[in-house]
């Protein structure tokens, strides 16, 4: 028997917080990323591991956010936590081989293509690694198509992200390309979600309200959206991610040009005190003065 599957049970709920959460991870993984080419005095191995950690992250809390509002009418679900777990890993890990490639490599064409790729799949394995962790009382098949246009939507967005992470400096720019890359990685995950039907084995008496996945979510939930908000007052307490490239020189133009300058005409401190002494000191004058 085919199930009825719906993936909006709280209408726009779902996908909003999903949409948000995406952009808040890639918002922060971008800026991070960002950090390393302002500076080059910053921990770049560090900073780079935190912006992988962020867009790995918001990538994972944006899927599981959407699965809260995933049903089978006809069956009840629950998660496997240990695959679900490592479904977070595989994200951060994935995503952080593409950005640890384009932040020491550079960006150029074929390491954007190599990074871009493998980021993408591995978007697309977390996805599907998340869609094995569900369980219930039928069998879960995939539309071809579908599944082929969500992974495509994946590698495209990652090298997109990628190259948006080295080439774009400016705080605002950096915003909406983070909006621009939670739409596309909310768009994978609905692509993908498209391709699913179920075929229930049998009728089991459960229902819907029966049970709801929340139970195992939400508790795993709060551990990246914890870290997420941890990594967002280290960017905003950093000025130079706040600020950007341009508006960081401007302010430390505008620093320096408003420090006392030394006076040109004295090369040293000893030729200012000589200099301050000349008119007042009358051993100065003196053997200049009229003979006695």
């Amino acid at each position: 028997m085919e199930g009825t599957v719906d993936g909006f049970r709280y209408g726009a709920v779902t996908p909003v917080a999903a949409y948000l959460m995406a952009c808040l991870g890639g918002a922060l993984g971008l800026r991070c990323i960002v950090r390393t080419l302002l500076s080059n005095q910053s921990w770049k191995a560090g900073w780079l591991a935190l912006g992988a950690a962020s867009i790995g992250c918001g990538i994972w809390t944006m899927h599981f956010i959407a699965m809260i509002g995933f049903q089978v009418v006809e069956t009840r679900i629950r998660y496997n936590a240990g695959l679900t777990v490592l479904s977070l890993a595989v994200a951060i890990v994935v995503v952080g081989i593409g950005v640890f490639i384009v932040g020491y490599r550079g960006a150029s064409t074929l390491n954007l293509s190599f990074a871009g790729v493998i980021t993408g799949l591995g978007v697309a394995a977390m996805h599907y690694l998340g869609m094995a962790a569900l369980h219930l009382n039928g069998t879960i098949r995939y539309g071809t198509t579908a599944v082929a246009l969500s992974v495509v939507i994946a590698i495209v967005a990652a090298t997109a992200a990628l190259w948006a992470a080295v080439t774009i400096r400016g705080f605002m720019t950096s915003l909406g390309a983070s909006l621009i890359m939670g739409v596309a990685v909310t768009g994978m995950h609905y692509t993908g979600m498209s391709a699913v039907s179920v075929h229930v084995h049998g009728r089991t008496g459960g229902s819907w309200a029966g049970e709801s996945p929340t139970s195992l979510l939400l508790p795993m939930l709060l551990g990246p959206v914890i870290f997420l908000l941890l990594a967002g007052v280290v960017v905003m307490f950093d000025p130079l991610l706040v600020l950007g490239d341009g508006d960081w020189n401007r302010s430390s133009a505008a620093t320096e040009s408003t420090a006392p300058q030394p006076d040109p005409l004295f090369e040293n401190q000893e030729d200012r005190v000589v200099h301050a002494r000349a008119p007042q000191d009358p051993q100065w004058a003196a053997p200049h003065g009229p003979h006695r």
